[in-house]
């Protein structure tokens, strides 16, 4: 019998075009073995949300580089709340000020990957906390 493989979402909410972090990102998640759908840039929380909701994911990523993480990725957590996705994971990466991730994780986000994150760490952290592991 075949363990089911971990989903995730990666997805840049908000305005900037920069996803070379999130596809290197997708990408090491693929190699770890889990199934990743990519949403591409600029998609706003609604978006990523029902992106999440239709592909029945257990963990959502989000990178952002524009300084918008406090504004957007708790009103992902929130819309997956108010939908009935309280188990879907939810982690973010990319240009996020250590002053910035306390309050982060206490909007619902699990963990802050920042730059230079070794892919190993990641890849380990959605395989021990993700719904499915």
């Amino acid at each position: 019998m075949s363990e089911k493989r971990i989903r995730v979402l990666v997805a840049k909410p908000g305005l900037d075009g920069h996803d070379r972090g999130a596809k290197v990102i997708a990408q090491a998640l693929r190699d770890a073995g889990m199934e990743v759908i990519y949403t591409g840039l600029r998609q706003t929380p609604e978006q990523i949300v029902s992106a999440a909701l239709q592909e029945d994911v257990d963990v959502v990523g989000l990178s952002i580089l524009s300084g918008a993480h406090g504004t957007l990725f708790p009103e992902v957590v929130k819309l997956l709340r108010e939908q009935g996705a309280e188990d879907v994971l939810v982690v973010g990466g990319g240009i996020i000020p250590d002053e910035d991730i306390p309050e982060l994780k206490a909007a619902g986000i699990a963990e802050v990957f920042g730059p230079g994150t070794p892919l190993e760490d990641v890849v380990k952290y959605i395989k021990e906390n993700a719904k499915s592991s």
